[in-house]
């Protein structure tokens, strides 16, 4: 009998060996931390973030949670049973990427009704985000977080050097440039530039990005294709008499097929001052890394 438990505590020491070969310990840096917050039946809290919710994860029934209604950006959160004992937790996600955590305990008398998450953020918000926020890939922005695309955005905005010079439309008091197109992370960025040097305020209706044919014969039907932004940075939707501004888009990477062009039009609303350019591959193959800059 001694030799057979032996034996049990010797296989014992080889699984349990193995199965220490197989795992590890989750250190202290990969633990996002919680907030904590208290919820009541008869009282809403309400959460604001400093940008639109895409996900809520409850983690039991004791408590409701949903946005608010007109407001993308708020949740409100409440106990659904009255004086539940157990703690429990609930955790967002919203869409510049960021991962927030928080543990619920019931109270009759919470003591923070109303919470403003942008709080807690640092004045220099990329790049030095809350020690609960993490970055979450979202499918449609390649192999970057969103924090990583705002901050290479906001490093090609402040950039004033123009590195594209040829590719513009300029008329009546309205110039609508390209100023320079950027690479990283398997995505495209181009730099635009708005300069209206006339009195009159300029409304944008909309801006189009499109892949058209160089030349169309007569009767034939134009093909185009829409290349839609997945970021923009500063995205104009007026610019007052006398005054310049930029925006900065993102897009995945892409190339122009042969025999046509990118096609970049800027429409006035209730106006005619409209602004057409054209890029080509030439120019989209001269992308300078983000990284250079």
């Amino acid at each position: 009998m001694k030799q057979l438990l032996s034996i049990i505590l010797v296989l014992n020491s080889f699984v349990l060996i193995a199965q220490n070969q197989y795992t590890r310990v989750i250190s202290k840096d990969r633990v996002i931390s919680s907030y904590h917050i208290e919820v009541t039946y008869d009282k809403t809290v309400h959460i604001l973030f400093p940008s639109a919710i895409t996900y809520i994860d409850l983690g039991s029934s004791n408590i409701i949670a949903g946005k608010a209604d007109g407001a993308e950006n708020v949740v409100r959160v409440k106990a659904s049973v009255r004086d539940f004992k157990d703690e429990t937790n609930f955790s967002v996600i919203t869409d510049e990427g960021s991962f927030y955590s928080f543990i619920v305990n019931y109270s009759d008398k919470p003591t923070k009704l109303n919470i403003e998450m942008k709080d807690f953020l640092h004045e220099h918000k990329l790049g030095n985000q809350p020690e609960n926020s993490m970055e979450i890939f979202l499918s449609d922005l390649g192999n970057a977080t969103p924090q990583i695309i705002e901050l290479a955005m906001g490093k090609i905005y402040k950039t004033k050097r123009k590195q594209i010079k040829n590719i513009n439309s300029k008329q009546f008091g309205i110039e609508f440039s390209l100023n320079g197109i950027y690479s990283q992370d398997g995505l495209l960025y181009f730099q635009v530039e708005l300069e209206n040097t006339s009195d009159i305020p300029f409304e944008i209706d909309f801006l189009t990005f499109k892949i058209v044919d160089k030349k169309v014969a007569k009767r034939t039907a134009i093909q185009e294709t829409i290349i839609k932004p997945v970021w923009a940075f500063n995205y104009l939707t007026s610019i007052d008499g006398n005054s310049v501004e930029s925006s900065v888009f993102a897009f995945e990477s892409f190339t122009i097929p042969d025999k046509k062009q990118l096609v970049m039009e800027l429409f006035e609303k209730n106006g005619g001052r409209h602004q057409r350019f054209v890029v080509r591959n030439g120019d989209l193959i001269k992308a300078k890394p983000v990284k250079d800059l």
